[in-house]
């Protein structure tokens, strides 16, 4: 595909036949799937499998994230013209990357969501694909983390947020977004010691041997400084990346259910991401995108960028030659 199949070319979501290249359908027309990738479940041949859970029934305050993933896929359709700034190479050309579609599960049954989560994960990673998951509320990490621990072991997880979520919670059964860390760190899921959480700005009294960046130390440290801390604390381990939007200040991410100030700047964020280059990067995900609080879509914008960095470090230690 080129830049003048543009004139020709609409829907390539279920059209197209390859997996891999850039995509220049018209950003504001035809079906919408992330990066204009296929949508498919078919796993064969897959490096990558980008899926939806859209989910906000664990929320403690505004709704909306339900809504995320389609807002996300929309977004991104402004960046498959080009490989990503600052990368040096172009992922979606070098790698299998599909849009597998959402999680189908029945929104009155709240206590099976769980279970359907975490089968639709497994489902991804024994094909041997990597799993990228656009959310939905933070929740969703859980039944996540628990599936790749199961494949790769406790996972060193990086995780962007204003909130620790590790508000103590020892009732399995309970679904909540805000003791979601907590379970996972409890069950064995997470490495404590070799996992760090980066932009917090609201209290948490037992961070249980996690590893913490606060909003402020981040900005005194600059993002090459983070990046090197995190570097330092994750090694060479298996490790997940969860992005909760609200770990950007709300000035570039107000589309979101517990907004925080001091965050992140979405620059700060680039930067820091692009500093990790070279972690084992299993799987990530981005979360806790509410279109509804955000008429300018910005959040969303955001978010599909956030995505596209998670591609491009899934693919960093992956190239051939």
């Amino acid at each position: 595909m080129a830049l003048e199949d543009a004139k020709t070319e609409v829907d390539i979501a279920f059209t197209r036949e390859e997996m891999r290249g850039l995509a220049y359908e018209n950003a504001f027309g035809g079906a919408v799937s992330f990066l204009r990738r296929r949508y498919t479940k078919d796993l064969a041949g897959v490096d990558l499998a980008v899926t939806g859970v859209p989910f906000d029934q664990a929320v403690t305050h505004r709704p909306g994230t339900r809504f995320g993933p389609r807002a996300i896929r929309e977004a991104s359709c402004l960046q498959p013209y080009d490989p990503p700034y600052g990368w040096g190479y172009d992922p979606l050309s070098e790698f299998s990357v599909i849009d597998y579609g959402d999680l189908a599960f029945d929104y009155a049954r709240v206590a099976d969501f769980p279970a359907a989560l975490k089968a639709h994960a497994v489902g991804i990673l024994q094909t041997g694909a990597g799993m990228l998951t656009l959310g939905g509320d933070h929740y969703l990490t859980l039944p996540v983390l628990e599936a790749h621990a199961e494949r790769f072991g406790p996972m060193r997880v990086i995780q962007f947020d204003a909130h620790s979520d590790l508000w103590a919670d020892d009732d399995l059964s309970r679904i909540d977004h805000g003791t979601m860390m907590y379970k996972a760190v409890k069950q064995g899921f997470v490495d404590a010691a070799h996992s760090v959480q980066v932009g917090i700005r609201t209290d948490c009294p037992d961070y249980l041997g996690m590893n913490v960046i606060d909003a402020p130390e981040a900005h005194r440290l600059g993002p090459e400084g983070v990046a090197a801390r995190i570097r330092e604390i994750v090694g060479d381990g298996p490790c997940y990346l969860s992005f909760d939007i609200d770990g950007l200040d709300p000035a570039f991410a107000p589309g979101t259910g517990t907004p925080v100030w001091g965050g992140l700047a979405s620059w700060q964020a680039a930067a820091i991401l692009r500093g990790l280059a070279g972690i084992d990067l299993k799987g990530g995900d981005v979360v806790e995108v509410s279109p509804p609080y955000d008429t300018t879509g910005a959040t969303a914008v955001a978010g599909a960028h956030v995505a596209m960095e998670l591609i491009c470090l899934y693919g960093w230690t992956r190239r051939r030659g």
